[in-house]
């Protein structure tokens, strides 16, 4: 056989040679190095053979950024994990270990609860291991000798793995542990520098709340120290900046468990949620958008006719009436604009035709899923339906992505585009997805947006373009959408009366580029680490009084302030000056003026937020923020 290298070069191996057995061909030292093959592009154990005249690459350790090779260093540790645990806890189970983006998990059933203070012991078991070192071998079996196998072992997890996987049944042994795994993993632990476990959370056994809950041990793993300790840096900007802490710091939101996954937005909070839901009404209303309310509640026949009770009833907080009646608590707002557009006779003159809405959303997210703001169950959307002709579609989606441009670029952040095309569960045939997925494609071209596809990830109703974007810690969230949908209107008999005076159909641009603005709110809250812009901030000046017989200035001051527009308090506590000046500055107040014997209207101590300190008039001050929030 042949197989193809990187340069060119065309390498004859034995008929059933494995990646190792190329690494070893070209060089001894490429084998000891080698973690991982990629045989035509797909990652690979080294021990498995090669398809005859693939082209081959050969990962190593001196690949420490190459997230396949990291991927492969990763699920090795997470098996050592595994090992340190079930030789410190006798008779823990084992379910699965996987490598994820930064690290791995791995989910045990143990006998007795564990905490975080028995993570400094395991992690300590498996330094020893990394010390003694360990090697991987790999053998397959078939399926019934590995369901005997685990049952005899008391794994439960493994037992019913077995008894759903597909093709061969392969295990990897290293030191006294052997673990159901499909791989690929290491030679040797030696690539293993650099290890740490990093938290403890609960996980139900294949993710379904009628299993088990099992605890769900965190780590990471790097090729050298280095790489590890900027990690754990970037974790602790991460806790630094967590909107969870910082919601509570700044007095933003709350949760309470009498309501799982819904936010108790305090005033501060709302000054932020209704700043954004300004920005949101005054540039919806520029774009000839037009504002509109929906019931929440509505009959199981309409989400029939939308399909959202075959597709996605689970998410659905239903509310049955009778044995004949059920109602459910709307997840998103579609049908009801159905109903709102389909309410009279259309003509092509009213087209297109931009209804929006903000309602508030309720999804029966589980448990174990929601994470603060960013996975909640009461979701506000920045919600919006384009119904318009088929001609009309390229318009409305250059516009779509123009104002998504534009509303971005507020917040410093840039989104990047994925391409989510037809899912297997589909409304509608192969003939009008090409359609709809080509028009979206088309538009991403148009404003030169490069873009990646996310296979199957559209919705049952139509092809998506689903915004992305990176923040101050470099991670990704999904945050807006654009979907092109001939589906849903088509459900439920929607026409407009062409010029021709012959029905047409209709298409509905489904977008939101907030996404939600919970979520939005809590990457805005990470993004800047609290420190809003002056235009967002829940408190835009504050206004230091020096002593008591300075209370009525200052309260003269912060109204004409408050009369020009402006989110204002004043500090007038009997602590010092220089406790409240700190104060102000770690609740990340823009704008802090000072204001005692020396200062009048003429002459105000201002202290400006990354700035340092200026004395302003009152006028000045009112110029300084006028400019300062005018972008916005």
């Amino acid at each position: 056989m042949h197989v193809l290298l990187p340069d060119g070069t065309e390498l004859e191996l034995a008929d059933g040679a494995s990646g190792l057995d190329a690494a070893r061909a070209i060089g001894p030292k490429l084998a000891e190095q080698a973690v991982l093959v990629k045989a035509d592009g797909v990652a690979q154990d080294l021990r498995l053979p090669l398809p005859d005249g693939a082209k081959l690459q050969i990962l190593t350790t001196r690949d420490t950024q190459d997230p396949d090779a990291l991927a492969v260093l990763r699920h090795s540790a997470a098996h050592l994990l595994a090992e340190a645990v079930r030789r410190l806890h006798p008779g823990v189970k084992v379910a699965i270990g996987p490598p994820i983006d930064n690290g791995f998990y791995y989910d045990f059933d143990f006998p007795t609860p564990i905490n975080d203070a028995d993570l400094e012991a395991i992690e300590a078991e498996v330094q020893r291991e990394l010390a003694e070192g360990r090697v991987w071998e790999r053998e397959e079996i078939t399926a019934e000798q590995a369901r005997e196998r685990f049952a005899a072992e008391g794994e439960p997890y493994k037992v019913e793995l077995v008894e759903t996987a597909e093709g061969a049944i392969s295990l990897y042994t290293q030191g006294d542990f052997t673990d159901l795994c499909r791989g690929p993993h290491l030679q040797t632990s030696a690539p293993i520098k650099a290890f740490k476990l990093t938290s403890l959370a609960g996980a139900y056994w294949r993710g379904d709340s009628d299993n088990a809950q099992l605890t769900r041990i965190y780590g990471t793993a790097f090729f050298g120290q280095k790489d590890l300790d900027a990690h754990l840096e970037r974790l602790d900007q991460a806790r630094a900046r967590d909107h969870r802490r910082l919601g509570a710091e700044l007095d933003l939101f709350h949760f309470d468990e009498h309501s799982p996954g819904s936010p108790f937005w305090h005033p501060k909070g709302m000054a932020i949620f209704n700043a954004l839901e300004d920005l949101r009404r005054r540039e919806n209303a520029r774009r000839g958008y037009s504002e509109v309310k929906t019931p929440l509640i509505y009959d199981k026949a309409l989400w029939v006719t939308s399909g959202h009770w075959d597709k996605f009833r689970e998410n659905m907080f239903l509310i049955p009436i009778d044995d004949e009646h059920t109602y459910a608590i709307k997840p998103m707002n579609c049908p009801g604009h159905m109903l709102l557009f389909g309410s009279q006779l259309r003509s092509y003159r009213e087209l297109p035709l931009r209804f929006a809405e903000a309602a508030p959303l309720h999804r029966n997210e589980l448990a174990g899923a929601l994470h603060g703001l960013t996975r909640v169950r009461y979701v506000t959307q920045d919600d919006a339906h384009i119904f318009c002709s088929r001609e009309q579609i390229d318009s409305e989606l250059d516009q779509c992505l123009e104002y998504l441009r534009y509303l971005y670029g507020l917040f410093g952040i840039e989104p990047r585009a994925e391409l989510s095309t037809r899912p297997e569960n589909k409304l509608g045939a192969d003939e009008e997805w090409d359609f709809t997925e080509g028009k979206l494609i088309e538009a991403l071209d148009r404003h030169e947006i490069e873009y990646f596809v996310g296979a199957g990830e559209g919705s049952f109703y139509g092809p998506k373009i689903d915004l992305h974007i990176t923040d101050a810690l470099d991670r990704s969230w999904q945050l807006g959408t654009i979907q092109l949908d001939a589906q849903m209107p088509a459900r439920f008999g929607l026409t407009y009366m062409g010029s021709d005076n012959r029905e047409h159909p209709v298409f509905v641009v489904h977008r939101a580029f907030f996404g939600s603005l919970e979520r939005f709110i809590g990457i805005i809250i990470e993004h800047f680490g609290g420190a809003f812009p002056l235009w967002l901030a829940p408190v835009q000046v504050r206004l230091l009084a020096v002593s008591e017989q300075h209370r009525e200035g200052a309260h003269a001051i912060a109204d004409g302030l408050r009369d020009a527009g402006y989110r204002v308090d004043v500090d007038e506590r009997d602590e010092t000056l220089g406790k409240r000046i700190r104060d102000s500055e770690l609740e990340k107040i823009p704008v802090v003026v000072v204001f005692g014997e020396r200062e009048s209207e003429a002459a105000l101590a201002v202290r400006t937020r990354g700035k340092g300190q200026s004395i302003r008039s009152l006028d000045e001050l009112l110029g300084d923020l006028a400019a300062a929030t005018t972008s916005a």
